[in-house]
């Protein structure tokens, strides 16, 4: 691989380590539980954001890493064959980020799944700390204390 190549590879993972670290932002819970709606809303069609292509390459980026055979062996190369790995892992977790980041925010915006964001808060979904307006459900917000 190219060092241009490489270095385009490893600004990739910073970018997409600072998205997958604002504020705010879907937890690595949340994407990794994102994932599987996300392949089946490609294969059903209903999101064109990515292409079943993309996904294939992911799996096999993802294949690629937890599989004993290696381009560049370890046991042969030392330090060496392990940069194909973070070549690969870099590429691999980049695409995961940007990808779901792509698709939460999908989901969002037409207001499907269960991702992080979607749809109004409501009682059910609080979590002991977090102000939930009960509003939304036609209620009123009690005054605080």
């Amino acid at each position: 691989m190219a060092l241009a190549s490489k270095v385009t590879t490893f600004k990739s993972l910073a970018t997409a380590i600072r998205i997958a670290t604002r504020p705010g932002g879907p937890s690595m819970v949340e994407r990794a539980q994102a994932v599987p709606r996300l392949v089946k809303a490609v294969r059903s069609g209903e999101y064109t954001g990515t292409s079943a292509g993309r996904l294939l390459m992911i799996a096999g980026a993802a294949g690629y890493l937890v599989s004993p055979v290696d381009l560049l062996p370890e046991a042969l190369l030392g330090a060496f064959g392990l940069a194909d790995d973070a070549v690969v892992g870099s590429w691999l977790a980049a695409q995961l980020v940007t990808e779901t980041e792509a698709f939460l925010e999908w989901e969002r915006s037409t207001g499907r799944g269960s991702g992080h964001g979607a749809g109004p808060a409501t009682a059910a979904d609080a979590v002991p700390g977090e102000v939930v307006d009960d509003a939304s459900r036609g209620g009123s917000v009690p005054p605080r204390a």
